[in-house]
């Protein structure tokens, strides 16, 4: 088996290439409105904008006008983190095939991006392991329920890993300074998409170490791989500091709650987010198998240093990854490497290894998709209909006040710009806020109640209510007067 996956190694990587294409399909119409939503709007919102106001990478601007997550008031709604590469592309897409929808577009870019690292990551194991576990591989990065889903989601991380993986990959290449210069831009391409991707890159140094040993050439080597990748971050990040209020608040991330090596730290990262949402609880067997074996001269650290770089992230942005399950997109590689591993060291065993090595990873399979099935799920779908209602009666630029805590999804979901929270409704009015949409319409809302009574109401039902902030009720205007 393993002499025939060696010699069609070409051919089995396009296919799972393609299985993991299909597999990512899956809902691609539907709404953004799932699992980490407001995240997801945030990134689609960017893409939005350029078609409104232009291509213009240096200016990305999103929906958010609050002072939600820098803390300063946002008027021009500036969206300043990872350089917009990523939106560039969907909106380009989508200006070339206007009648696929933006976020389809956006999609379909994360999926390709993630078809590429399914067949980079194959290519990458099999340079330094064998081509058998290289299929492996590539085949749990494929289908894994918790890679297939953010496999085909509106984020930047899908976009990191791609080029974090290409870039260790053409740094082993060769000797030739084109393919420094090549992993060079994949690196730098990485860390613009999310600077966290400098944690997959830790394995460089030892690559370059491994080709060339402790030398001068060594040495320039590296120094000219970390210019390339690190100058364009540095120069994109004193750009936007001339936009501090499109800069969300980010130190918290670190350890902001106290929780790194805490119980809860080692609980909601180790068993609920490694064994239960990525592998299914079966599949630490494999994994685990995995980090136990010791790996030969070919391999050498690579590896090693992949995990190392995977567990200082975790240690590092303990409180951002007890947050937020979509951290963990970094990982899957590491995750997908190991368990391949430990797979195919069951696999080379008599048949009651292989017996337990797919068992292992069926259950893991079926276990996993149990969880993250739910991922899928609209949980809410009256903030769409009422988004829907909205886009459809109000001016192209009204400015929305939309109230759901803060969270952004329910604001995108109108198409404007605007507020994603209630409160202080008269500044908002003297700042620009021209209408109110809620999914609390009822009197038992104080806000809308208020609201209602003072401003003309142009749609009030059981599930939403939106308000014209511009226009007077009757009686209220006859008591101004």
């Amino acid at each position: 088996m393993e002499k025939f996956i060696g010699k069609y190694f070409t051919a089995f990587l396009i296919g799972i290439g393609m299985l993991a294409f299909v597999v990512r399909l899956y809902h691609i119409t539907y709404p953004v409105a799932d699992w980490h939503s407001w995240r997801q709007s945030d990134t689609a919102a960017v893409a939005r904008n350029f078609l409104r106001f232009g291509i213009d990478p240096l200016h990305p601007r999103y929906d958010d006008l609050s002072n939600i997550q820098s803390g300063k008031d946002n008027p021009q709604g500036w969206r300043m983190v990872e350089f917009p590469l990523y939106q560039v592309i969907g909106a380009s897409a989508k200006l070339s095939f206007p009648k696929i929808p933006l976020e389809v577009w956006l999609r379909l870019v994360t999926i390709f991006l993630s078809v590429g690292t399914t067949i980079f990551l194959g290519l990458l194991v099999a340079q330094y392991i064998d081509a058998f576990t290289g299929v492996l591989a590539a085949f749990l990065f494929a289908i894994l329920p918790y890679s297939i889903y953010y496999g085909r989601t509106i984020l930047p991380d899908p976009s990191m890993v791609f080029w974090s993986v290409l870039s260790l990959w053409l740094i082993g290449r060769g000797k030739s300074l084109w393919w420094t210069i090549f992993a060079g831009i994949a690196g730098a391409i990485a860390l613009l998409s999310k600077p966290m991707a400098a944690f997959l890159l830790i394995p460089i140094p030892y690559i370059v170490y491994r080709q060339f040993g402790i030398s001068i050439k060594s040495f320039l080597r590296f120094i000219v791989y970390a210019i390339i990748s690190f100058v364009s971050l540095l120069v994109w990040r004193k750009w936007i500091l001339q936009f501090p209020e499109g800069i969300p608040v980010s130190s918290w991330l670190l350890n902001g709650n106290g929780i790194r090596f805490k119980g809860a730290w080692f609980h909601w990262l180790f068993a609920v987010r490694l064994g239960d949402l990525m592998l299914g609880f079966w599949g630490l067997i494999p994994f685990g198998l995995g980090l136990a074996l010791r790996p030969d001269k070919k391999e050498g650290w690579v590896f090693r240093w992949l995990g190392i770089g995977a567990l200082l992230y975790l240690i590092i942005f303990a409180t951002g990854n007890i947050q937020h399950d979509y951290y963990q997109i970094l990982l899957i590689p590491v995750v997908a490497i190991y368990a391949a591993k430990g797979l195919a060291s069951l696999f080379r065993m008599k048949a009651s290894g292989i017996a337990v090595g797919l068992a292992c990873l069926v259950a893991a399979v079926g276990f996993s998709w149990f969880t993250i099935r739910t991922y899928y799920w609209i949980n809410h779908p009256e903030i769409v209909e009422a988004g829907r209602s909205a886009d459809a009666i109000l001016p192209k630029d009204a400015k929305v006040i939309a109230p759901y805590s803060g969270d952004t999804t329910f604001l995108y979901q109108t198409q404007r710009q605007g507020w994603p929270l209630g409160f202080d409704i008269d500044k908002k009015i003297a700042m620009g806020a021209t209408a109110y949409v809620t999914v609390s319409p009822t009197d038992a809302d104080g806000e809308t109640k208020d609201l209602a009574s003072r401003y003309t109401v142009l749609v009030r039902n059981d599930k939403f209510a939106i308000i014209d902030l511009t226009r007077l009720a009757s009686h209220s205007a006859g008591l101004k007067k």
